[in-house]
């Protein structure tokens, strides 16, 4: 009788843990199929596996939805609007109707091409929204260059959409 207990006990454990493997195979499987193929991309920063990569459209929603002092981990994809000409140390992404994400660099820990200007890529990171006062946005302007009477125009804090990232891809 112990034997066949046993023998039973064992037939359970063995079934149970056949069908959880095959359950993990079917998660990775599904996780894989979002994945984006990084063959095609170069990688500045931090190594990432580009999985539940958002479009432009769709980070624009992220935004919106943000407050300030809100975080998101998030990747998304979109087109490289500008790039810092002087060391390639920020970008501004296209999020589409007009608006941009502009994206600065952990620590300044990479700088990405300075000719990177219309190239597709994908960043990792974190997303936030970021008030910029008006003092910070006059400095901005001086340093920029421009006349008095144009600084002395701006009156009102921008809210802008900020991405610190930790990994930038882009394609070659």
């Amino acid at each position: 009788m112990k034997k066949i207990n046993v023998f039973a006990f064992l037939m359970v454990l063995f079934l149970s843990f056949s069908a959880y493997s095959q359950n993990t195979e079917k998660k990775i499987k599904k996780t894989s199929a979002t994945a984006v193929n990084t063959n095609d991309y170069a990688l500045f920063g931090d190594k990432f596996t580009a999985a539940k990569v958002l479009s432009n459209k769709e980070m624009l929603k992220k935004y919106k939805s943000l407050k300030k002092g809100d975080t998101i981990t998030v990747q998304f994809k979109s087109s490289i609007k500008e790039v810092c000409k002087k060391k390639g140390c920020w970008m501004s992404m296209d999020l589409t109707d007009s608006n941009e994400s502009f994206v600065r660099f952990k620590d300044y820990g990479f700088f990405v091409p300075l000719n990177a200007d219309s190239q597709e890529a994908i960043v990792s990171g974190i997303a936030y929204i970021d008030v910029v006062s008006v003092e910070e946005l006059r400095h901005y302007a001086k340093d920029a260059g421009k006349p008095q009477s144009e600084i002395n125009k701006i009156t009102k804090p921008k809210i802008t959409y900020a991405f610190q990232a930790t990994g930038v891809l882009i394609k070659k």
